[in-house]
């Protein structure tokens, strides 16, 4: 796979975000001989980022689920209150997540992704150990944190670096993303017992990945002159470029200028009706999707399922979103509407409620494969936001929005469910609603399907 990607510079130079082979940005500095092998090396470089990355962003809440009953034993918390700590990860997307793009524009994405992984790693280190309920929590929003900035910046990094590439590389790092959730929730169980049982191991010791993922963004943030460094200066003071360029500056940096230049003039992004739909479909998929990490184990559970059989239930639902998120994307990119996948997995949500509602252990893991192709409108959504905006720019803008208004339209969902669940002493209400959800999440989906952009809806 990397080495396929790498001969993909060749064929990038068509977009404003994307340097050609002549790598100097904003400099008088003139390409040497060396350069295609430098971009194939970074090339790479961004690749293991992005799937290591990827890997990291869900485990540090279906290893959770997984322990969920474990962890409100020893913490002594009620169903409500575990609900609310089921609904802490959308809560930190939206409050952290509108904050990725303008620390990309000062520090460049590269840098806030690194900084993401290191502060998943420090939460996930610290949170199993402070003690009480809040401490748990405060460890667990810094570690989500680091998720939700770098939510935002993939779908970001992959059209500025693979701007031709776009459903490729969301596909791979959906799957990325897949196998890092269903590895959290079929092993936590097996490794916490490993361990001796102690489920604060078994929470920490995630940690690991996360400082695995912070290697390859190092060179990277080092890099200078890149489509992951902080946006270039030539574009707040163009009238010294006469004065400081030489003829050979001038014909490498109009790319980097006229995107700078996209950047200073932002979408008036709350006028997109596409924009809208895209955010909440975006929200109703997050609620699904955060409703089953966080309960799916403990309704398999109740229903008389041994814990290690519904943690591995739990990693098929998830590991569905292995292969699909990669065929999904690339399906998506060549339809001129993608409305049909939304209908298709929005079809499968509600035969995967069904069964739980009437056979959850029966069928448990048909339910299992189902609700995990339901989950798949995640993918979904981020090669949508990939394909709803014309530039780099406008993806950044659209990115943010629809992450941080669906996830702020997720918050109830998990809560609600731990109340409903808590109130009626069974999961056919919380069931009901999860299906109930699926209709309006369809109806905004074919919307948001459309083909059209941001910048045709929003203007300037």
């Amino acid at each position: 796979m990397m080495g396929f990607m790498t001969g993909e510079e060749t064929r990038t130079t068509v977009s404003p975000s994307i340097p050609t082979t002549t790598p100097v940005r904003g400099s008088a500095r003139v390409a040497d001989p060396h350069t295609p092998p430098t971009r194939a090396w970074m090339t790479r470089l961004v690749i293991a980022g992005i799937v290591l990355t990827a890997l990291n962003l869900r485990p540090a809440i279906t290893s959770l689920g997984a322990l969920l009953e474990e962890v409100r034993d020893g913490l002594g918390m009620s169903g409500s209150v575990a609900g609310l700590l089921t609904s802490v990860p959308p809560l930190c997307f939206a409050v952290f997540g509108v904050m990725a793009p303008r620390l990309a524009r000062r520090f460049g994405p590269a840098a806030v992704v690194c900084a993401g992984m290191l502060a998943i790693g420090t939460g996930l280190v610290l949170r199993p150990f402070v003690g009480g309920t809040a401490g748990f929590l405060v460890a667990s929003a810094l570690a989500l944190m680091g998720i939700a900035v770098s939510n935002v910046l993939m779908p970001v990094i992959v059209k500025r670096w693979f701007p031709d590439r776009v459903g490729t590389m969301t596909g791979l790092y959906s799957m990325a993303l897949a196998l890092g959730t269903a590895a959290a929730a079929a092993v936590t169980v097996p490794m916490t017992r490993a361990l001796g049982g102690n489920w604060q191991s078994g929470l920490a010791v995630w940690a690991a990945l996360a400082a695995a993922a912070v290697l390859p963004w190092i060179p990277l943030v080092r890099a200078k002159g890149t489509p992951l460094s902080a946006e270039p200066a030539p574009a707040r003071a163009p009238a010294a470029a006469p004065a400081r360029a030489s003829a050979p500056a001038q014909t490498s940096v109009p790319a980097s200028v006229s995107g700078a230049r996209e950047a200073s003039a932002p979408l008036r992004i709350t006028r997109s009706r596409t924009a809208w739909a895209l955010a909440v479909f975006f929200g109703l998929q997050a609620t699904a999707a955060y409703i089953t990490m966080g309960w799916m184990a403990q309704i398999f559970r109740d229903a008389g399922v041994p814990a290690g059989t519904a943690g591995l239930l739990l990693a098929v639902t998830m590991v569905m979103g292995v292969p699909l998120a990669f065929v999904i994307p690339r399906l998506a990119t060549r339809l001129p509407h993608q409305g049909p996948i939304v209908v298709a997995l929005g079809l499968c949500g509600f035969a995967g409620y069904a069964g739980l509602y009437f056979a959850p252990a029966g069928g448990a893991w048909a339910w299992a494969l189902l609700l995990g192709i339901a989950n798949c409108a995640f993918p979904l959504a981020l090669t949508m936001v990939g394909m709803r905006a014309r530039t780099g720019a406008g993806v950044v803008q659209l990115s943010a929005f629809a992450q941080s208004t669906g996830y702020l339209i997720s918050i109830p969902g998990p809560l609600l469910v731990g109340v409903l669940y808590q109130h009626s002493g069974g999961w056919g209400l919380p069931i009901a609603l999860m299906a109930g959800l699926l209709v309006p999440q369809i109806v905004v989906g074919v919307l948001a399907g459309r083909d059209r952009t941001v910048e045709d809806e929003a203007g300037r």
